[in-house]
């Protein structure tokens, strides 16, 4: 296998016991605007890092530019397309229905199944017997969209994870326009529902989500960039699910923030009045010290007023307390800024 050089990963979060720190959890942090200025930084935000489900609204931008009218997609449809969904009916029925429209059902879907979000995020346990499908993967409305484009360009849906397929090359492109990392120096891998992802430096990352904000037409992809972004924004719902840190995030900033989660400890987020995009990654791939980091960034960009602060307090852990109800520990955020640009 080909050896890689480690990220240069520093301290972002600490948990501690007794006011010692116990645990020390690494990352890295990117802030960029559209035209590309890393604004500020914290550790590595050059190294390739697998971006998982943060991506996901670049791999359905190719649908969305070309052919959202073809197949009426509202802006609902649209969110549940870059989701990490929950599971819940409102994400699979809608998912069923996207299907439905180019004649594919469930079992075109590649992505596997797994029991749904809602249940592990909530605190709930399925009902005895109860059956799960692709559906209810948290990846099925990215599948949904890809055999979408497939239909589009005319292309098999079988196969359509395959990297030469024509909806993975198309893909490509879209991720190279936005992250501004050639399609050749795209480091691939594959992710957790089977479809290929690519890792991209911190930086590059942010950048493509700030060029989300852009109001201006994109000159290859048009409006959809801003589409998919508002429709995120204003369905964080259909993107997410109960309890989950997306719909969280764009719930506390009203409108201004387009969010997207990755699988094993990524983060980005993009605010439409700044032009701002943010990417962040825990080396860890734990979500709890990853969100009191990047709430941690949100208050020192100066983001945060009270109410957003409040809406947030769900993302920060409680107290650690032992099995005698003592509290023994806390854990806090102990990254600073670096910033770039004045």
């Amino acid at each position: 296998m080909n050896s890689h050089a480690l990220p240069r990963h520093v301290p972002i979060t600490v948990a501690y016991r007794g006011g010692h720190p116990e645990n020390i959890h690494h990352g890295s942090l990117a802030v960029v605007n559209a035209q590309g200025q890393l604004l500020a930084s914290v550790g590595d935000v050059d190294s390739p890092l697998f971006t998982r489900s943060s991506l996901k609204p670049f791999q359905a931008m190719p649908l969305i530019a070309q052919a959202a009218g073809r197949y009426d997609l509202s802006d609902a449809d649209v969110a549940l397309l870059c989701a990490s969904h929950s599971g819940e009916p409102m994400h699979v029925e809608r998912a069923a229905a996207l299907l439905a429209k180019i004649g594919a059902g469930e079992s075109s879907l590649a992505c596997g199944s797994h029991v749904p979000f809602f249940f592990s995020t909530n605190g709930v346990t399925p009902e005895p017997g109860a059956r799960f499908n692709r559906l209810h993967h948290n990846c099925s409305g990215k599948h949904t969209g890809m055999l979408l484009l497939a239909h589009a360009l005319g292309a098999p849906q079988s196969g359509y994870l395959d990297i030469g397929h024509a909806v993975q090359l198309a893909i490509a492109s879209s991720v190279s326009h936005f992250s501004g990392v050639p399609v050749t120096r795209l480091v691939r891998g594959t992710d957790g529902c089977s479809a290929p992802n690519y890792a991209l430096p911190l930086r590059s990352l942010a950048h493509a989500f700030a060029r989300l904000t852009l109001t201006e037409p994109d000159p290859v992809y048009g409006n959809a960039p801003r589409r998919i972004a508002r429709a995120m924004s204003e369905h964080p719902e259909l993107v997410s699910g109960q309890g989950r840190n997306d719909l969280t995030l764009m719930r506390a900033g009203r409108g201004d923030w387009v969010s997207k989660v990755g699988a094993d400890g990524v983060q980005a987020l993009a605010s439409f009045s700044r032009g701002i995009g943010i990417a962040a990654k825990c080396s860890d791939g734990q979500l709890a010290p990853l969100m009191v980091a990047f709430v941690s960034v949100l208050e020192q960009l100066g983001w945060l007023d009270d109410e957003s602060r409040q809406a947030l307090a769900s993302l920060m852990p409680p107290p650690l307390k032992n099995a005698a109800g003592i509290e023994v520990g806390d854990m806090r955020a102990v990254l600073e800024l670096n910033a770039t640009v004045a």
